[in-house]
């Protein structure tokens, strides 16, 4: 992913573009006299999808000088699986006039310490949810929470195009080949023929299902596949379902029409980031032995290094993607552990991460916002947070001289 695979057809480059402007385009609530850039919420998150995703990137820190910014989501549910009756399964923090927002969202952060065996210690941070000023009464008593951080948006279309078997035949759930991983496939559907493969939990089948689904719960706007103009307005927030809806006639009564849905995917499935890159000094020594280190220590049992993929869409030819990851459900231990279960995946189990990207995800002092929270401020702190299944990986490199240390940073900053 560090070439861009544009298409070569003017039709193809108008629609990219188009695609873009989608991404970056501002939306504002109905009634508006531009139609095509209406109906925003009236409950939402940000106004545009490149406020959760600057750059096309994931952002680099949890609170800005606005306060916590937009990338960072609350999701919300009980304990029988349900969204909260009022607040549903997202919680939004603006809306438009005249409607109150679901209210505000803040972070504490618990601390803690890890020893390292050459005597240095980490200091780890856990972010912990506070919402006040609540526009509805009361959340449900029994409902949890789950922050949720916007990712990087480039490697999503060839990550779709992995042949589902693909990613099937490298999961164990029981692990009967006794190497302590047992990852599984995210079945979304009774049939159990639906894979998930995208979002932390891999709650969503396809990219366009997560675009869609991104329009909807962070922007409030209908699409095909959301076609309810109120987003996720419950029934009892009565302000929000009585506001004016976006939804046109020229339209299909939607709020966004599948002609732009679909440059937009294109847009999304054919994104790369800038080929700006603050580690392309790296010794490349340091790398290729940080790589053997990675895979020494076990990483490599659910980060798999690469797929063969036929991509862009309609190709013939095969293409090699790296996206360091099997694309399956592990439990990652009491650490990264919540009391919020999505989809297939129980509350300790999360998606192997794709790595792809992570040179974009820091700032040029290896800092950022990483994990499904943004909790680990670089990745030593990440890779520390790591338990379960993961956990005998995690120590080997615990147990790592500094010097290894530093070859496998240099690595996965490459990515």
């Amino acid at each position: 992913m560090r070439d861009p695979v544009l298409p070569a057809d003017g039709r193809g480059r108008m629609e990219y573009t188009l695609g873009q402007s989608i991404f970056e385009r501002i939306w504002v609530s109905a009634p508006s006299s531009t139609e095509a850039a209406d109906g925003l919420g009236p409950l939402f998150n940000a106004r545009s999808c490149v406020a959760c995703h600057p750059g096309g990137a994931r952002p680099k820190a949890l609170i800005d000088v606005q306060g916590v910014v937009p990338s960072l989501l609350l999701r919300l549910g009980r304990a029988d699986g349900s969204p909260d009756p009022v607040y549903g399964v997202q919680f939004q923090t603006a809306s438009v006039a005249n409607v109150p927002a679901e209210g505000r969202l803040d972070l504490v952060m618990e601390e803690s310490t890890v020893a390292l065996s050459d005597g240095e210690v980490v200091q780890l941070r856990r972010p912990i949810a506070v919402v006040s000023a609540l526009g509805y009464g009361a959340m449900a008593p029994d409902t949890v929470f789950g922050l949720r951080i916007g990712p990087a948006i480039h490697g999503i279309g060839p990550i779709d195009a992995i042949p589902t078997g693909e990613i099937l035949s490298r999961a164990d759930p029981d692990d009967q080949d006794g190497d302590g991983i047992s990852g599984r496939p995210s079945l979304l559907d009774e049939g159990q023929s639906i894979l998930g493969r995208f979002g932390w939990k891999a709650v969503q089948p396809d990219m366009k299902s997560q675009n869609a689904h991104a329009f909807m719960a962070d922007l409030g706007l209908s699409s095909e596949l959301f076609p309810d103009p109120y987003g996720e307005c419950s029934a009892t927030q009565t302000a929000c379902r009585s506001a004016p809806s976006g939804a046109s006639p020229q339209y299909g009564d939607l709020e966004v029409s599948p002609l732009l849905m679909e440059v937009l995917d294109r847009f999304v499935a054919e994104a790369v980031l800038p080929p700006v890159n603050p580690t392309d000094d790296a010794d490349p020594a340091s790398i290729a032995r940080g790589k053997a280190i990675f895979g020494k220590a076990g990483c490599t049992a659910c980060h798999r290094e690469s797929y063969e993929v036929a991509w862009p869409a309609g190709s013939t030819a095969l293409r090699r993607i790296s996206p360091y990851s099997d694309l399956l459900l592990h439990d990652m231990g009491p650490g990264l552990a919540e009391f919020l279960a999505e989809g297939a995946a129980d509350a300790a189990e999360w998606r192997t991460a794709p790595l792809w990207g992570l040179r974009w995800a820091l700032d040029e002092n290896g800092e950022g916002a990483l994990l499904h929270d943004g909790r680990a401020r670089n990745l030593l702190e990440a890779i520390l947070w790591h338990g379960g299944e993961a956990q005998a990986a995690r120590d080997r490199v615990v147990d790592l001289s500094a010097e290894e240390r530093v070859a496998l940073i240099s690595f996965l900053s490459s990515l």
